[in-house]
């Protein structure tokens, strides 16, 4: 098993099958403001400085955006801070970051290196304003569709329905966003919820044919 290392600002990108995982910090869940502090602030921002985000901030709110809260979930599987249809968590979050592009690994809360070197230009769709266009943190929502179509909780005929599986998976991407907003809010970050050049990402990231990529969200401090 391959040493874990902590995220350094100045490492520099290394191979994919070299790098080892990022023993996240476990989070801290008395910072930040009171929800209903958080729901009063809770704005889209979309001037975002280039200023590093702390490694124990950016474990935070992967953890508040869709981390493991229980490991007695329903269906026999751990619970996560976002609902998901038959709780199968059918939304893979990708991180990218300066020096990689890493997969969020809710049940070991670590960051799994999947591509080296710097993404993050890729998460903005094509025709967008280039706001925010070095924030230190970069989210990418990826379906994968074998977690809805094979879950282990009820298996009803709509989820092996392309038109109601999206349904589901649009809904619960948003669930994962919302939190990553009130976290934002309530830790003074701004966040952008955007569209993302898909194809482009596509092309990228090392994806099964039952994975697709679907929206992208920008996080780090207020340009202003």
């Amino acid at each position: 098993m391959p040493r874990k290392t902590k995220l350094s600002a100045r490492a520099r990108p290394k191979p994919v099958q070299s790098a080892a995982p990022v023993e996240l910090p476990k989070p801290k869940l008395r910072s930040g403001k009171s929800l209903a502090q958080s729901l009063r602030l809770r704005r889209t921002t979309r001037e975002i400085s280039d200023k590093p985000l702390p490694l124990q901030l950016i474990s935070d709110l992967l953890w508040a955006a869709c981390g493991v809260n229980r490991r007695k979930g329903p269906f026999g599987t751990p619970g996560i801070t976002a609902a998901s249809a038959s709780n199968s968590q059918e939304i893979e979050l990708f991180v990218a970051l300066r020096d990689a592009l890493y997969r969020f690994d809710a049940h070991a809360h670590q960051l799994l290196p999947v591509v080296a070197g710097d993404l993050r230009a890729l998460v903005m769709g094509c025709g967008q304003q280039p706001m925010g266009a070095k924030a230190p943190l970069r989210l990418i929502y990826v379906v994968d569709l074998h977690r809805l179509t094979h879950t282990s909780g009820f298996q009803e005929p709509g989820l092996q329905d392309p038109e109601v599986q999206k349904s589901y998976y649009y809904v619960d991407t948003g669930l994962i966003a919302g939190n990553v907003y009130l976290f934002a809010a309530s830790h003074g970050l701004a966040a952008w919820f955007h569209n993302c050049d898909r194809a482009a990402l596509a092309k990228r990231l090392p994806l099964r044919p039952e994975q697709r990529v679907l929206f992208g969200q920008t996080v780090g401090y207020a340009a202003r």
